[in-house]
């Protein structure tokens, strides 16, 4: 029998069955008959290639990218906008991503913002108001005093704790500046009670002890508004008072009955916070209305406790 002739390597070869390109496990050489029988094995499979199941193909890299293009981000299907007309297509096209109503909340924004920093603004200066008359170097307004008031019940500076305080001093017999504060020191108290309810309280320091006894304070001050307190005391009281508060007068101290003379005193507004602290004097200069409107925001600044209505009075 004639030894089979090995075929050319061809490239059908590098598709044979992989048992017939093992290597061998031993070192040593492969038998004729193991070399033979894989011979005609390759042989018939160069001769009958076997049919190989092919992949499908991958799609191209630019179709992969259309379809990745096209691929909505989320969880449903991204809608198409539908115009009617041409028309209003070239419209919306031409408008861009900017209509009435992005201008419109832009323009309101920008207003809102303008108005919250104006109020920080104004917020802030007043703190430093306050914090600049408590803090050190500055001169002390208020204290400590011990008066009457137009009943005849004593009044202390521990009365005006817990409500803020306006107090004014001035006297009974005083031709004209004196009633025009007082008219309108009551249309500050309702104007702050509108706004920010009974959190404050309205005091009329006498600068004339001397003719201004209990009784008379309390008709003259009815004339004005209900819910003024009148205090008066002695020339000594009173000059301890108006000293706490750093406010000038000229009364003398040993009057006769029925004696004239004049009286000359500081024309201010003290307003004090509910521990006691001065917050800021309100002159002749500001209205009822501004000055309303500088007491309501103090009031509104105000984070510790207040006492508001019948609780907060005597």
């Amino acid at each position: 029998m004639a030894r089979p002739v090995l075929p050319a390597r061809t490239p059908a070869l590098l598709s044979s069955p992989s048992h017939c390109l093992r290597a061998p496990t031993s070192r040593a050489r492969a038998p004729r008959q193991h070399l033979a029988a894989c011979a005609r094995k390759c042989s018939t499979f160069a001769l009958h290639p076997q049919p190989h199941a092919h992949a499908p193909p991958r799609p191209s890299a630019l179709a992969e990218h259309g379809r990745l293009r096209h691929r909505p981000f989320g969880t449903f299907p991204r809608q198409q906008q539908q115009y009617k007309t041409v028309e209003e297509a070239r419209s919306r096209y031409r408008s861009g991503p900017f209509s009435w109503r992005a201008g419109l909340l832009f323009l309101l924004s920008g207003a809102g913002l303008i108005v919250y920093f104006r109020y920080e603004k104004a917020r802030i200066e007043r703190q430093r108001i306050a914090a600049a008359a408590k803090g050190a170097g500055a001169p002390k307004v208020g204290g400590p005093f011990s008066l009457v008031d137009h009943d005849g019940r004593p009044f202390t500076d521990a009365d005006l704790r817990g409500r803020f305080a306006l107090v004014y001093f001035g006297f009974t017999h005083c031709p004209d500046i004196c009633p025009e504060e007082l008219d309108k020191m009551a249309a500050m108290v309702d104007r702050v009670t509108a706004r920010c309810g009974d959190a404050m309280t309205p005091v009329f320091i006498t600068c004339d002890p001397a003719r201004d006894t209990p009784d008379v304070v309390k008709r003259y001050l009815a004339e004005f508004h209900p819910a003024l307190i009148g205090l008066t005391g002695t020339w000594e009281q009173v000059k301890a008072a108006c000293k706490a508060y750093r406010v000038y007068f000229s009364t003398p101290p040993d009057v006769k009955p029925g004696q004239d003379y004049l009286v000359d005193h500081s024309i201010y507004f003290y307003l004090m916070d509910p521990q006691g602290d001065f917050v800021e004097a309100i002159g002749r200069q500001h209205s009822a209305e501004q000055a309303a409107t500088i007491i309501s925001r103090h009031v509104g600044d105000w984070r510790g406790p207040l006492q508001h209505g019948r609780e907060g009075r005597r």
